[in-house]
Formats: structure tokens, sequence, C-alpha cells
């Protein structure tokens, strides 16, 4: 149906161009039609995931709706799982929930303020296996590049890190933003 529209615009165009040329000989009009141009949603799907390396296995899945406030300012919310493993020591699952600005100064860059709520599930592998339940919650500082318009690279900081109580391994965690 858009094909029909757009090629009925494009004879109308001609149409006036050629009846604006025989008719008035000492005018120029010239019409341009842009059958490429499409509003742009101001909501967007993003996924981040971060994997981290350092004394241990964390692997991380963010999916999250993002709603651009501006060209510089992105708000959003979503859901956060994650993995990590301590080889024969321990393994902690968990879920939970994030809500996340982004704001970008110039096209190349990006910074980034997340709060992260998550439900950790410990499961300690020693001689006597113990299982732990609780929440856990992060407030992230980062930055990253931006590779393009939708991917971006970078690493955030932990604000809230605790070495003995935090389910993440280390206070810097890396990511990898992409947004759809």
């Amino acid at each position: 149906m858009k094909l029909i529209q757009n090629n009925l615009k494009l004879i109308a165009a001609i149409a006036i161009l050629i009846y604006s040329t025989n008719t008035m000989a000492q005018s120029t009009s010239v019409v341009v039609i842009d059958s490429t141009s499409k509003k742009e949603s101001r909501l967007k799907f993003a996924c981040g995931f971060g994997l981290n390396f350092v004394g241990a296995t964390n692997i991380s899945l963010s999916p999250n709706l993002i709603y651009r406030a501006s060209d510089k300012i992105n708000l959003g919310f979503g859901l956060q799982g994650s993995y990590a493993a301590v080889k024969d020591l321990q393994k902690t699952t968990t879920f939970g929930f994030n809500a996340i600005s982004i704001y970008t100064p110039t096209k190349k860059f990006s910074m980034l303020l997340e709060l992260v709520q998550l439900n950790v599930t410990t499961k300690i592998e020693t001689p006597i296996e113990d299982k732990n339940s609780y929440w856990d919650t992060a407030l992230f500082v980062g930055a990253g590049i931006n590779i393009t318009n939708k991917f971006t690279i970078g690493a955030k900081y932990n604000l809230l890190y605790n070495e003995d109580e935090s389910v993440y391994t280390s206070p810097v965690v890396p990511f990898v933003n992409i947004i759809f």
C-alpha cells in the first residue's frame, strides 16, 4: 500500500514539474519527495550484557526499554539476570530489575547512571552445602565509547560495592549496550 502511495506521490510530483515547466518558462520549480524518511520512534529496545573474569566468572544480561527524552538524554528500565561462579567454591544466580539513564554529550561518548536491584541466590559448594538468598543493590556510574549510534562499549563502577556482601566479583564491570 505504501509503495502505491509513494508511486502516486512521485507521479504527482513529476506531473507538477512538467506542467510548471511547460506553462511558465520564466520560473523553475523542483519538487523533491523523500520516500525513505521515517519518523523515528522515541521508545527503543536495548540489551546490555557484561562479562567479567576478574577472580571468577560473571556473565550478565539486561534487556531494557529506553525512552529518548532528548538528543542527549535517554531513560529506561528493564530486567537483569546474571550468573557468577568461583570454581569449586560457589555459584550465584541473580534476577531483578534496573533503571538506567544515559547521557550522550557527543556522538562518540556516553555516560550512564544505573540502579540495579537483584534477588541473589548463592550456593556454596563445600563439603557442607549451603544455599543463601538475599537482595543486593548496586549503583553504577560508567562511561562508554559509541562505536555506532546503536552500539556502545565501556565500563561501569559500582559505588555501593562491598567486597564481603556484593554479588559482583569486582566494583568495575565492563559492558556492551546495543539499542535496536
